[in-house]
């Protein structure tokens, strides 16, 4: 049995779960969220949990258990408390600021980059070397998160760049280390 598939999903008070048929609809605090569970799996709600089944055995039933249990369970997380990546901008002159619902970064090229938040994320900027991605569905807040990193990743010999909080950058010698 899977050891994440087997899991109840608690729902926490002031969230909002209805099941229509191979439909899953999440409401909270935070936003509403949908997943259409895939036909072969049963996602039954008892009380305030969320109990997720397989069929058989099957590799392809053990794989889409676990998959969909984690599924719900980030979605019930997302709308009730959300999620949140940090982004660090490291360079000299390197910054970002928001202006309206539209995230400008300076990141040393000849222009501008303007990035308009898709809907449902918040974009924060603390300081200006700082970024903060909010949101309830888990994939969207990793996905603006990477395609911000993906503007100017942080480059080997001086770590300059957009990079994750913690993130640790392998760092190259120089050419002149070589001789």
């Amino acid at each position: 049995m899977s050891r994440i598939g087997k899991l109840p999903v608690e729902i926490p008070a002031g969230v909002n779960v209805r099941l229509e048929g191979k439909a899953l609809h999440v409401k909270g605090p935070k936003g509403d969220l949908n997943l259409q569970v895939h036909p072969e799996i049963d996602v039954t709600m008892e009380g305030s949990e969320i109990q997720v089944k397989r069929p058989s055995d099957a590799r392809n039933h053990r794989a889409l258990h676990g998959l969909t249990r984690a599924l719900v369970a980030n979605m019930v997380h997302g709308v009730h408390t959300g999620f949140q990546k940090t982004l660090e901008i490291v360079g000299v002159g390197y910054r970002a600021e928001k202006k309206g619902q539209d995230l400008v970064l300076n990141l040393g090229f000849s222009h501008q980059i303007h990035y308009p938040a898709p809907d449902g994320i918040t974009l924060e900027t603390p300081n200006p070397t700082t970024v903060t991605v909010f949101g309830a569905d888990k994939a969207v807040v990793g996905q603006v998160a990477a395609e911000i990193r993906g503007f100017r990743p942080p480059e080997p010999y001086k770590g300059k760049g957009v990079r994750y909080q913690g993130e640790q950058v392998r760092r190259k010698a120089g050419k002149a280390a070589g001789k």
